[in-house]
């Protein structure tokens, strides 16, 4: 979603004020530091950054800064208390604003700030998606509205609003025409997409999945990120009937405990989750699964934890994002007190970790020897002379191939499983397999 926000950021001050992106800070009469709240280190990141900063505003007081995303949403205007020599600071829901915040600071020579939560409005203000490959993010809704005890994306990106049905799909088709061949659809809690139809009724995710996919030119659907309460069955059958979904899936459980579960809010148990696990395997018995792991929670007991690594060993995560908990102010979990010694959380942390990665070697080592659709994305770092793309389970494979194929599927028979990625060659009609 980040990344999507900042993409969006540089269209629409190109497109209304004609600003370009820079190869450098030292070289922009911009600068736009695009924020995340999830975790108190990411926090921190962001007045280090501005303080470094600073001493280009210094040698160029026409330079105009600015702050937007979740923590600029959350401080507001207590960002320019601690740093006043920030101009701009805007939230996730109000980026589109930013000609007009530019103006005030640069004609009317005076600090804006707007946090603001407009709802769809953004949307309405946005120029025509760019397609910077064959991949594009696709915002269908913004917000969550399941307030979990940890959490302050709430109160940072407002409640749940979802973009009309038609929008969506005019947006993907515009991307399609552009050579966009895979869609990720993004949403703080995705997966609670209700857009409204032409005829005043509501869109689910797998109704929206299923006119994604009729898109010509579109072969490879992915969303993210889900909340299990919400993994519906229609979503499930989708899986079962579109086979341009990816064969992927990134569903959060953040612990395997029902008591830590309980006190985080999710509004699920473990067996909940691991039965919505069960029904999409009877669908798609290969699908890759990941998911996010909050570890060190304050309540977390040890046989809470030992709960969540026999959770990892049912279900035999592929990937995942895992992270000792990091209190966030205004949430409920604020409050808990902290009893957990700083070397337990650590050797949870490392274990989960560890445990994942021998998972994630597996699922590799699984792949050599198979034919995998692979989206051929850009020339690889390592070598000039090769492609590089992903597989549905969002393996990188590198291989021998014309720069022709950029922006092509292809399939590529996998020689090699190393740390990081994937080996092939590309399977031709006239080549063997084996």
């Amino acid at each position: 979603m980040n990344e999507y926000d900042s993409s969006k950021m540089a269209d629409v001050l190109g497109k209304e004020r004609g600003f370009e992106r820079a190869e450098s800070a030292e070289e922009a009469d911009v600068i736009l530091l695009n924020t995340c709240s999830i975790r108190e280190k990411a926090q921190e990141k962001v007045f280090s950054q501005l303080g470094r900063w600073k001493k280009l505003k210094a040698k160029n007081p026409d330079l105009v800064l600015g702050v937007g995303g979740c923590v600029a949403s959350q401080e507001g205007a207590a960002i320019r208390d601690r740093a006043p020599y920030v101009d701009m600071v805007f939230g996730p829901q109000t980026l589109h604003r930013l000609p007009e915040l530019y103006d005030s600071v640069t004609k009317e020579r005076k600090p804006a700030i707007d946090i603001s939560f407009p709802e769809i409005e953004k949307f309405d203000r946005l120029p025509e998606p760019r397609a910077e490959g064959p991949t594009a993010f696709v915002s269908i809704m913004e917000g969550c509205s399941k307030y979990c005890t940890f959490c302050v994306v709430p109160y940072t990106r407002g409640e749940e609003v979802s973009r009309p049905f038609a929008d969506v799909l005019t947006e993907c088709a515009q991307l399609a025409a552009k050579g966009v061949r895979e869609i990720n659809l993004l949403g703080q809690n995705v997966n609670a997409y209700r857009g409204e139809t032409d005829d005043g009724d509501e869109a689910d995710l797998a109704l929206l999945i299923h006119y994604v996919a009729a898109i010509d030119g579109i072969d490879r659907i992915r969303f993210t990120t889900s909340h299990p309460v919400e993994f519906s069955d229609s979503l499930i059958q989708a899986f079962a009937e579109v086979p341009e979904l990816a064969d992927f899936v990134h569903l959060p459980v953040q612990a395997g405990s029902d008591a830590v579960l309980a006190a985080m809010k999710r509004g699920h148990n473990r067996q909940y989750y691991l039965d919505r696990i069960a029904k999409l395997r009877e669908v798609r018995p290969n699908i890759g699964i990941s998911s996010d792991f909050i570890v060190a929670y304050p309540t977390e007991t040890d046989a809470d934890f030992e709960a969540t690594m026999d959770l990892i060993e049912q279900v035999r995560f592929d990937q995942s994002f895992s992270f000792i908990f990091s209190p966030r102010p205004g949430t409920p979990a604020d409050m808990l007190a902290d009893r957990i010694p700083a070397d337990v959380k650590s050797e949870r942390l490392s274990r989960l970790q560890s445990r994942i990665r021998e998972f994630q070697a597996e699922y590799s080592e699984a792949m050599v020897g198979t034919v995998q659709r692979v989206l051929v994305e850009k020339v690889s770092r390592q070598n000039a002379n090769q492609l590089t793309g992903r597989t549905e389970n969002l393996r990188w494979v590198h291989f021998d191939a014309p720069v022709r194929l950029l922006g092509e599927f292809v399939d590529v028979y996998i020689t090699e499983a190393t740390t990081n990625a994937l080996r092939g060659r590309v399977v031709t009609d006239d080549s063997a397999v084996a």
